[in-house]
């Protein structure tokens, strides 16, 4: 009963500190949200090893330009798809973005309603077919993008671009 008890207790710690780093993740997590937040601690955790946490900071609003920028790489698409939503994402970051070798990224960024004309040009001369078809279905491309979108080689594009240019006419 002895030898036992020690292997109870050694057990029980092990599981104990199998959550803690989950914990610690979810707090840091928590923290990335805030919009209380400071500059510095958003900094420092855009720099964590855990991607929800670097998810995180990606989408809080009040992440600076510069890490941004730097998140925009990220390996994770899940942290680049958050910049894509971002309201505080620049017109720079959003052409990085529109040219990511995920075509998820693309896809977020070419349904984006706060993404500009020049992203949309951008994103019209995309090797997917879907991302040329959001680009002409977006309201921020710009009729010379629509009307090169209405000569495209996919049917679809074409339609979705010809309905958007009558749109526009109303």
């Amino acid at each position: 009963m002895l030898i036992k008890q020690p292997l109870i207790f050694l057990l029980i710690a092990l599981l104990a500190n199998s959550f803690v780093p989950s914990a610690i993740a979810d707090d840091k997590t928590r923290l990335a949200s805030l919009p209380s937040t400071t500059i510095t601690q958003l900094n420092e955790l855009s720099q964590d090893d855990n991607w929800q946490v670097r998810q995180a900071v990606a989408m809080n609003r009040k992440t600076p330009e510069a890490t941004l920028a730097i998140l925009a790489r990220d390996e994770n698409i899940s942290v680049r798809i958050a910049i894509s939503t971002n309201l505080s994402t620049t017109n720079e970051i959003f052409k990085q973005l529109a040219l990511d070798q995920a075509e998820q990224v693309r896809s977020v960024v070419a349904r984006f309603e706060y993404v500009s004309a020049e992203v949309m040009a951008i994103l019209a001369n995309d090797e997917s077919t879907d991302i040329r078809f959001e680009a002409a279905r977006n309201w921020n491309t710009d009729i010379p993008t629509l009307e090169k979108l209405s000569a495209d080689e996919h049917e679809e594009v074409r339609n979705m671009a010809l309905h958007s240019l009558a749109e526009r006419e109303k």
